[in-house]
Order: structure tokens, then C-alpha cells, then sequence
């Protein structure tokens, strides 16, 4: 069963940032895949993906389960995926 957790803050979120590769960026989501086993704000477990929420309400289409953790950034929801 998938779960969700949180981050408390996001401080450096351009550093980390800077070490995911872009995959999407349009007006409802911004993608980056990490590529170089960065760990997870979170729960200090490489993740996947980053999706950065652009919009207050945005919908995903996941292509399977997986856990997700959670934070804010500049009002934006952030959500690490981890496949």
C-alpha cells in the first residue's frame, strides 16, 4: 500500500534543484527525474522523481503505485515519487 509523508522545510531547494534532470515544465507541473541517486528531502531514500504542483488543484496520471513524500516550496506542492 502507497504512502505519503512529509517535509517539514525546503532550504535548499535550489541546490537540489540543480541536481535533477528536467523532464516536463508547463503551467500546471514542472518535472525533474533524478538522475544521480539524490536522497529524498523527506526520508533520506533516493527517489525518483520530482513533481513541483504549479497550480492549487492538479491532477497526476501515475502508471502504477508508489510512495510518494510530500513538502512546500513557495506555496507550491512538491511531491518525491519513489518507485
Amino acid at each position: 500500500m502507497p504512502h505519503a509523508r512529509g517535509c517539514p522545510n525546503m532550504d535548499d531547494f535550489d541546490e537540489l534543484l540543480s541536481s535533477l534532470t528536467p523532464r516536463e515544465d508547463n503551467e500546471a507541473i514542472a518535472s525533474y527525474q533524478n538522475t544521480t541517486a539524490v536522497a529524498c528531502p523527506s526520508c533520506e531514500e533516493p527517489f525518483d522523481d520530482m513533481v513541483v504542483c504549479k497550480q492549487e488543484f492538479t491532477s497526476l496520471n501515475l502508471d502504477f503505485e508508489m510512495d510518494l513524500c510530500t513538502t512546500i516550496n513557495d506555496g507550491n506542492v512538491v511531491l518525491f515519487t519513489h518507485k
